[in-house]
């Protein structure tokens, strides 16, 4: 043996570096590997559903915001469709307020109208029955002229408790011509 070398031991030490690098290679690279292995899948699978999560969720805003519009549109239109059907009953309420307005204006016109006939009437039989009294008390009397100035007296007093009700002022005659002007007459 020259330089000292023992072919027998230089194998065996190679026999056990072959083994111990199979064992490594098998004990502790390709459990590692293969680890590495599924955690870059589980990684690449979490990733691509997540990614595809994401699409999801991408798609579902487009499709809700494309309702959303939709509905806000329907809105629009159903708030236009009231709108117009407010001021369409607006219209017809005020139509039948103004009609009520109009009958009950003709009624109170109409029985304003009676009212004032029947007063009138009743103010001409009030001067029919002054003028009868008059006619009988000048007729009674033996003086003309004093008969006629109670004549004067009732039927300006008559007048103006007739027509008080309708706050008219009454002008009566006066006596500025004196006792002349009256027995011409």
């Amino acid at each position: 043996m020259p330089l000292n070398i023992n072919w027998q031991q230089i194998l065996l030490h190679l026999l056990n570096l072959v083994i111990l690098v199979v064992g490594l290679y098998l004990i502790l690279y390709k459990p590692v590997k293969k680890f590495m292995k599924k955690r870059e899948d589980d990684y690449k699978q979490r990733e691509d559903s997540t990614q595809e999560a994401l699409d999801n969720a991408k798609a579902k805003e487009e499709e809700y915001t494309s309702r959303l519009s939709a509905v806000e549109e329907e809105v629009a239109k159903k708030r236009e469709d009231a709108a117009k059907e407010l001021a369409k009953v607006r219209t017809e309420k005020l139509q039948e307020v103004a009609k009520e307005a109009d009958e009950m204006l003709t009624s109170a016109r109409e029985r304003a109208q009676k009212e004032h006939d029947r007063i009138i009437s009743g103010v001409s039989d009030d001067i029919k029955e002054i003028v009868g009294e008059a006619a009988e008390k000048v007729v009674m009397t033996s003086s003309v002229n004093d008969a006629y100035e109670q004549f004067l007296d009732a039927a300006e007093t008559g007048a103006k408790s007739a027509l008080a009700g309708k706050k008219k002022t009454v002008t009566s005659m006066t006596k500025t011509k004196g006792r002349s002007a009256r027995k011409k007459q």
